[in-house]
């Protein structure tokens, strides 16, 4: 049985109908532990599957690293169920020599949820982490048509979504070249996020300049700060952002999208880096 889909029994039921029993696919979840240096550090509700980027993009969301040499071995650990079968929901993660153990100041309290990243945060300023990567500067544009076709480039590469409907997602679009670099899925948001941004980490791309990161959900304070910390200078969301979301942004120099959904979009700031397509159309002027 997949556990990153996994099949459970359901009863199927319809207004005046008789109950059926069936099956349905339903998302994983399941607790991941990250240790670093053998110390535990947190523990997440995930999705099982791309667990080493996703240890390594919270790293990087932490400020802990932001180079891949800073991040020497991940492994999984023993953790074994009655069965004595490994279900590898244990990772012990060794950093560089010189790389600063995180802060605890801004470190997540233990136990996280999959709807809530930022449970245990000591206080809004604690987020506020200093990237070592400024996006400000990134000469990053892009055509209102570029921004559209995302959701459903998106959508198509959501496989297990296909299968569940349960799932987030997360994609990193590098605009120059119009190429879907990686697509990650999670039953948590911040999750998905975190693996696109671990990938990125483990493929030595950071910072990632000229890419746009894409999002199935809301864009929150904490899916910004991500971005930023891995040196990305447009979120788009498929819904809304937060008042924070947008403050950090616009604090930040970076472009947010949001309410992208088929031709229409909200651009909440950095409306300077979207530009006229070939048609002279999709011009945006800030207000």
């Amino acid at each position: 049985m997949s556990r990153v889909a996994p099949r459970r029994p359901v009863v199927r039921l319809t207004v005046g109908g008789e109950p059926v029993a069936d099956h349905d696919t339903v998302a994983g979840e399941e607790p991941l532990e990250i240790r670093v240096g053998g110390s535990s550090l947190v523990v997440t509700m995930r999705t099982p599957g791309s667990d080493f980027d996703l240890a390594a993009g919270f790293l990087v969301s932490e400020g802990v690293v932001a180079r891949r040499d800073e991040l020497v071995a991940m492994r999984y650990c023993a953790g074994r169920e009655q069965s004595g079968v490994n279900l590898f929901n244990v990772l012990d993660l060794t950093l560089a020599n010189d790389v600063a153990p995180l802060d605890p100041s801004v470190a997540r309290s233990f136990y996280t949820t999959s709807s809530c990243g930022l449970c245990g945060k000591a206080s809004i300023d604690a987020v506020r982490t200093r990237s070592r990567f400024e996006v400000r500067d990134d000469p990053l544009t892009f055509t209102a048509a570029f921004l559209a076709s995302l959701p459903e480039r998106l959508r198509a590469a959501q496989r297990v979504f296909e299968l569940t409907g349960g799932l987030h997602a997360a994609a990193l679009v590098d605009g120059p070249s119009n190429e879907v670099l990686v697509v990650r899925e999670d039953v948590g948001r911040h999750n998905a996020v975190d693996k696109v941004i671990g990938w990125a980490l483990r493929e030595d791309r950071l910072p990632l300049r000229g890419v746009v990161l894409v999002v199935s959900g809301r864009a929150s304070f904490e899916l910004v700060q991500k971005a930023l910390m891995a040196g990305v200078a447009a979120l788009c969301a498929v819904s809304a952002p937060s008042s924070l979301a947008v403050e950090l942004a616009e604090e930040s120099g970076m472009t947010l999208v949001g309410f992208l959904r088929a031709s229409s979009m909200n651009v909440y700031a950095g409306a300077q880096r979207i530009v006229r397509d070939d048609t002279g159309s999709g011009e945006v002027e800030t207000p």
